[in-house]
């Protein structure tokens, strides 16, 4: 009997599980999601599991692309782009929408859709908007097809700010000073908005940080070092989302912990400073990923203020209902309190990325942590849970 008569379940058995790796995508973070993927695919154990790469183009087309990590790096200080990486600059991938099926399909203008087969799993790669916040999830879940990382509520909750610090807040977590300019009041109101700033800052002090309520990796981030400097940097928070936080400065150490989904539950990771960054004003999109600035792993905190911080990304990642992983943000402040700034959903991934480095030092090799990953969404079942 040939293995395509086989009843479906006996079939899976017999071959691997198959992983789309889905990258690029809308937001400002495409660069960086497609170098993360890279890195993934490298990790990807291909003796347990087949792999298809998909990437998003920035106009939104689903792209079939090449399995080649060595194309995803960043070259001269330059983002790589999945347009450069698509196998067509027609050609799109879909993915079905019937629980009943998760075959994949390639199609090009002129010619017979081919069918790539189905997919198990998806380890989505992509960082902000249309693809971090909840939107590619909701989509698998229609599809009824297993994916890494948070569902449709923490994802959306994780990337934007706003909402983020408004259920820290419910859940007792300490979070700093700020302040939301929806659009509407801005388009309506700028003058007020502006007002509301200032006095924000006559409160808190200067300087201030204005930053779009839902990106990521520091992109569209502006420090302000006194009113001159509002309009600028306003500007730039919206070019990248309409909605734009105000923060205080808070003085202090940077620390970051991971935290990892097992079968018993989430736990912490040791936890990492990032020092000052002499280079740039603050640690901004350069100094993450073209300077590539260095984190301390693990951080020189004692034991006490070590298990507080992995106490509080724990129970950050518990409210905000997450899967799989999350990598928190904390201040330690100049009086020993701790202050939680963020969460991601989807973290810098690359072997280099701070989650990453946490785990290694935790004892959770980087090609491992992917593999975990892989089979907790290989575990979990869609829909309500």
């Amino acid at each position: 009997m040939s293995s395509e008569n086989l009843p479906q379940s006996t079939e899976q058995q017999l071959r691997k599980p198959r992983v789309a790796v889905v990258f690029g995508g809308r937001s400002s973070e495409h660069g960086i999601s497609v170098v993360t993927a890279g890195a993934v695919l490298n990790a990807i154990d291909r003796t347990k599991y087949d792999v298809l790469p998909i990437g998003i183009t920035t106009d939104g087309r689903w792209a079939l692309t090449a399995d080649e990590p060595e194309r995803m790096a960043i070259t001269d200080r330059k983002m790589p782009d999945v347009a450069q990486l698509a196998e067509s600059d027609e050609g799109g991938v879909v993915l079905s929408v019937d629980p009943g099926s998760r075959e994949v399909v390639y199609s090009e203008p002129g010619s017979v859709p081919k069918a790539l087969g189905e997919v198990d799993v998806v380890f989505p790669v992509l960082h902000g908007p249309y693809g971090e916040d909840g939107t590619l999830q909701g989509l698998l879940e229609l599809s009824g097809v297993p994916y890494v990382g948070a569902g449709v509520l923490a994802s959306a909750v994780g990337q934007d700010k706003e909402y983020m610090k408004r259920v820290f807040t419910s859940f007792g977590l300490p979070v700093g000073p700020y302040l939301v300019v929806r659009p509407r009041e801005w388009d309506n109101d700028a003058l007020g908005a502006r007002k509301r700033i200032t006095d924000f800052a006559g409160e808190h002090g200067w300087p201030l940080f204005i930053k779009p309520a839902r990106a990521g990796s520091s992109i569209g981030i502006t420090k302000v070092d006194d009113p001159s400097g509002l309009d600028e940097a306003i500007e730039e928070a919206r070019r990248h989302d309409p909605k734009f936080l105000v923060e205080s400065l808070l003085r202090g150490r940077e620390i970051e912990c991971g935290v990892l989904e097992f079968e018993d539950g989430p736990r912490a990771s040791v936890p990492a400073e990032i020092p000052p960054v002499t280079s740039h004003d603050f640690y901004d999109f350069e100094a993450k990923y073209i300077d590539a600035a260095s984190g301390i792993v693990p951080a020189p905190l004692t034991d006490e203020e070590t298990a507080e911080v992995q106490r509080l990304a724990v129970e950050a990642f518990e409210a905000t209902s997450c899967e799989g992983l999350v990598r928190a943000d904390f201040f330690l402040t100049e009086d020993g309190g701790f202050v939680i700034n963020e969460i991601n959903t989807l973290p810098g991934f690359t072997p280099i990325s701070m989650y990453p480095r946490m785990w290694q030092e935790s004892g959770v090799s980087y090609q491992q942590l992917v593999d975990r990953l892989i089979q907790a969404a290989l575990d979990r079942p869609t829909g309500l849970r």
